[in-house]
């Protein structure tokens, strides 16, 4: 294994400024993965040409791979930089190239603004609605079977990985995306969701929902918790078109 690592990133100063590349070199250490490079380069934040800098800005939180804050371009792939290790990373590659997600808006460097995702959920209401924070008793029942299928979709952790991967999702139309789509047939799935399964119906039979999905089936391939986006689209396409053929005929 090579002493230092060498490390390529791709730079914004603010929102507004075009993007330029640094090079920085890293020593080495075992174990060390991509948000370990991005601490020592902030503790010492030279180029490898000797320039100084500022520290790279980019997201972190649970640094074990549940809360999908690090996700990042590396290598040309999008992922998480806490389960990226280097060591792998060099098996592939002899460098180590770090770029924003390019699906959205670049707050500085590898930071960007994750604002869409969320509003999606919101639009799908992907939650369990409640009127207070009281003990109501133990909640509905729920079929092994029915566990079996939503265990894998809460898995979701809002990375982005699937978006950046969609060629759908862009900054041209409204679309959902697949795991606002999952989510949404998660909590039609489970039974304390089912309450207001129709409202999140609409959103799918509405401008940007299931029908904006394109079928590429990039999604699935890129999630780091493996989850079935694909069939859950089909199972949401079948759904939503069952719903509207209803609100057509309640007319």
């Amino acid at each position: 294994m090579a002493e230092d690592v060498v490390i390529h990133i791709q730079r914004r100063d603010n929102p507004d400024s075009g993007g330029y590349r640094q090079t920085f070199r890293v020593p080495y250490e075992d174990g060390m993965n991509i948000t370990t490079v991005l601490q020592r380069i902030a503790a010492r934040p030279i180029t490898d040409e000797g320039e100084q800098t500022t520290p790279v800005a980019y997201d972190a939180c649970c640094l074990e791979e549940v809360c999908g804050a690090c996700t990042m371009r590396i290598n040309g792939r999008v992922r998480q930089a806490c389960s990226a290790l280097v060591e792998n990373l060099l098996k592939d590659e002899p460098e180590i190239t770090l770029e924003p997600m390019t699906k959205f808006p670049v707050v500085r460097d590898l930071l960007v603004d994750r604002s869409r995702l969320f509003t999606a959920l919101r639009r799908g209401k992907a939650w369990v609605e409640v009127d207070g924070y009281w003990d109501r008793g133990p909640g509905p029942l729920t079929l092994p079977a029915d566990q079996e299928d939503a265990y894998p979709l809460s898995r979701c952790m809002s990375c982005g990985c699937c978006l950046e991967a969609c060629p759908q999702y862009n900054d041209k139309d409204d679309f959902l995306g697949p795991h606002a789509i999952s989510q949404i047939v998660l909590y039609n799935t489970i039974p304390a969701g089912k309450g207001i399964a129709d409202q999140r119906l609409d959103a799918l039979t509405a401008p940007g929902g299931i029908a904006a999905c394109g079928n590429a089936q990039n999604c699935v391939k890129v999630c780091p918790k493996d989850i079935p986006l694909t069939t859950s689209i089909a199972k949401a396409g079948r759904d939503a078109t069952i719903h509207a053929i209803r609100r057509w005929f309640s007319r």
